[in-house]
């Protein structure tokens, strides 16, 4: 091919920020577009249009990632761009760029489909550093002056927290000069702050809070293995037979058969020492009540009666997404990027099939006990009645917002 997928990947999320610095990691992935010790603000984006590259930024839970794709004589120049953001931003416009971000929050909280997912995770992670949502607060946001976020980058922003990853027509010797070029040189190494790991207690809460909406946004999940748990293979064929798949339990009982939904799925996220397992659902309140009752059913089910078709089934759709997935430059890069970064084995394509398909009946089925058992899960719902909810979650210690 005549493309790279570069990306700078950095050990810096929410979970490595005191409650007082909520959303300083996503706060600083916007800071760094705004120019730098070599390149104005204006250099990063001419460049980058000029290439007719893509260049973009995330945040997560544990990591903060710069991503590009450009063509493969482009290396050079998009290399030195994205390490000078990377090591050097000048933090300019903190005041203007804070309150485009008070604006994404704004938006985010207006958006209870997406806002869902945060309060399920601080209902699943009460008390743990994986409650904290990546987007942080509105009051902690406009208390990061200049010297505190300096303060958090200089901390985070590391060479031994720096992972780089590249995919594409790009030599690997080459890109070790360049790294050693823009990166190596000058400068302190010091250690990267590690995150505290801790085991989160289980809840079984169920929380209400009240937003004027057409749908009513609900979520169930509970804990999971972790992401080097050998388990997640397991994880994966349970999920996609559960709900991530059109051919899926919930899919079919709950939108094809039903009319209930437009969105139901299920869904996993897994991290250093722990992961959450969980269960989306938006509907209108004349149908909420039966569509939850039916997932209720259905994850009682799916500890009592996961039958081996479903399993092989889940097997093959897993298989499928793999290969399709890994044909894109950029998400094999982000599967390397993200499993150095968090120590996690590099498996070939090939590999990670074998993986998938070796997942036996019984171990999907003790998965499933292990993990997807209602009783040790919590429940959340973002809509104008709580009624509804209260009915379908009985049971649950309530906590309405």
């Amino acid at each position: 091919m005549r493309s790279i997928a570069l990306g700078f990947w950095i050990g810096a999320g929410s979970r490595y920020e005191e409650p007082a610095q909520a959303g300083v990691s996503h706060f600083i992935e916007h800071l760094i577009f705004k120019g730098t010790e070599h390149y104005s603000a204006w250099d990063i984006a001419r460049i980058f249009d000029e290439m007719g590259g893509e260049l973009n930024a995330a945040t997560s839970k544990e990591y903060t990632v710069v991503h590009a794709r450009f063509l493969d004589e482009q290396l050079d120049q998009a290399f030195s761009v994205m390490a000078d953001m990377v090591q050097r931003p000048l933090f300019a416009d903190i005041d203007s760029e804070r309150e485009v971000v008070l604006e994404e929050v704004a938006m985010y909280e207006d958006s209870p489909a997406d806002l869902i997912h945060d309060v399920l995770a601080q209902a699943v992670f009460d008390g743990h550093a994986l409650a904290r949502a990546v987007i942080g607060n509105a009051e902690a946001l406009r208390r990061d002056d200049k010297q505190a976020v300096e303060a958090y980058h200089e901390a985070h922003y590391v060479k031994p927290a720096i992972v780089i990853a590249a995919v594409g027509n790009v030599d690997h010797a080459r890109l070790c000069e360049l790294a050693e070029r823009r990166l190596g040189a000058g400068g302190a190494v010091k250690a990267p702050p590690a995150p505290r790991l801790a085991t989160p207690v289980v809840h079984h809460v169920a929380r209400f809070t009240v937003k004027e909406t057409e749908q009513y946004n609900v979520c169930f999940g509970g804990l999971g293995p972790a992401r080097d748990d050998p388990r997640r293979f397991a994880l994966s064929v349970v999920d996609a037979a559960l709900g991530g798949s059109s051919s899926s339990r919930l899919f079919q009982e709950v939108r094809e058969k039903r009319g209930l939904a437009y969105s139901i799925y299920s869904y996993s996220s897994l991290y250093a020492e722990t992961g959450m397992v969980a269960v989306y659902v938006g509907s209108r309140k004349e149908a909420l009540e039966e569509a939850l009752g039916i997932i209720r059913d259905e994850l009682d089910r799916s500890i009592t009666d996961l039958p081996e078709q479903e399993v092989e089934r889940a097997k093959a759709h897993l298989k499928g997404q793999l290969v399709l997935g890994m044909e894109s430059p950029h998400a094999r890069m982000h599967q390397l990027g993200r499993s150095v970064l968090t120590s996690v084995e590099i498996l070939s394509l090939d590999e990670m099939l074998a993986k998938v398909e070796a997942v036996t009946l019984e171990q999907a089925q003790a998965l499933a006990r292990e993990f997807y058992d209602l009783s040790t899960w919590s429940a959340v719902c973002i809509g104008p009645d709580p009624e509804p909810f209260r009915s379908a979650t009985e049971g649950f210690a309530r906590e309405d917002a």
